[in-house]
């Protein structure tokens, strides 16, 4: 069922399949691909840094205004949508899950940067001044070296984009000290990767923390401190989100999604939905489909 939602999976999408690396200058990858403002995800990690122009983008349902500096992330899944203004400029890197696959001894480094998470709303950021032209810097170098037309230094690819993610998370706000964060935030990845493994089928907190050795009192206070919410909240955004993802499809029903997101019946489902996010599943999916 979720394949409904249109899937992009190709980086470069183009006829290049064997290409792992995309780096576009913006108004040229949207004059090319004019019609991709439909809700979509992808299959690759996706990163769009705006230089100029105005307009709006969507993540998982929550929608951002577009400002210069401002850098926004997506991790494989994620469905996203966008209303770009004509002035708009700036670049978009896509780049294929195992692109750092030969450079890297660990396969899962990219899942360590806080805004490749794919569960929350640390994927976009507002840079400020220095940081902006930081990047813009390394994404001209990288733009040039993907684009050599007598040939490219694959190499140097990875570390000038690692180098970019790396600064970018070095900036990142830090709420405790790097010994506490270093620790809970290996936990909260670890909860987050049992959820995204397990959420049709447990629902309860306490049944993370089993599996991660904690009580779930502790479990809620890495949470709270965290990410400002306690370990119930993540679990029943992640299927809210899974039914937002479903919904905007525009391929099944109500009786099917909820079917498929485990509820007893579609009266419990509209329930629990309208609950959280104020409309019902049909006013939610009329919505994002108008």
């Amino acid at each position: 069922m979720k394949e409904l939602i249109p899937i992009l999976d190709s980086c470069t999408l183009t006829d290049n399949k064997k290409a792992d690396i995309l780096v576009d200058r913006l108004q040229h990858y949207l004059d090319k691909h004019q019609n991709l403002v439909f809700p979509h995800r992808h299959k690759f990690y996706h990163f769009l840094f705006f230089t100029a122009g105005s307009g709006s983008h969507s993540i998982d349902f929550n929608t951002y205004k577009i400002v210069p500096g401002q850098i926004y992330f997506m991790s494989p899944g994620q469905v996203h949508t966008w209303e770009f203004n004509e002035d708009t400029d700036g670049y978009i890197v896509n780049f294929e899950k195992d692109f750092f696959q030969s450079f890297l001894l660990k396969p899962d480094y990219l899942e360590n940067f806080s805004f490749f998470t794919g569960v929350d709303q640390a994927n976009v950021k507002n840079l400020s001044p220095d940081m902006k032209n930081e990047v813009e810097q390394i994404c001209k170098r990288l733009y040039a070296q993907v684009n050599n037309p007598t040939g490219h230094n694959a190499d140097f690819q990875k570390v000038l984009l690692l180098s970019l993610l790396m600064l970018v998370e070095e900036h990142r706000p830090v709420v405790q000290s790097p010994a506490f964060q270093t620790h809970n935030m290996v936990v909260l990845r670890n909860f987050q990767n049992l959820v995204e493994e397990h959420y049709l089928l447990k629902r309860l907190p306490k049944e993370y923390a089993e599996m991660l050795h904690l009580t779930p009192n502790h479990l809620n206070a890495i949470c709270k401190e965290l990410i400002g919410t306690q370990a119930g909240e993540v679990i029943r955004e992640r299927i809210l989100l899974e039914a937002k993802r479903l919904l905007v499809s525009g391929e099944v029903n109500i009786s099917q999604i909820a079917n498929e997101l485990n509820f007893n019946d579609n009266s419990y489902f509209t329930k629990f939905f309208k609950k959280y996010t104020g409309l019902t599943p049909d006013q939610f999916k009329k919505e994002h489909l108008a």
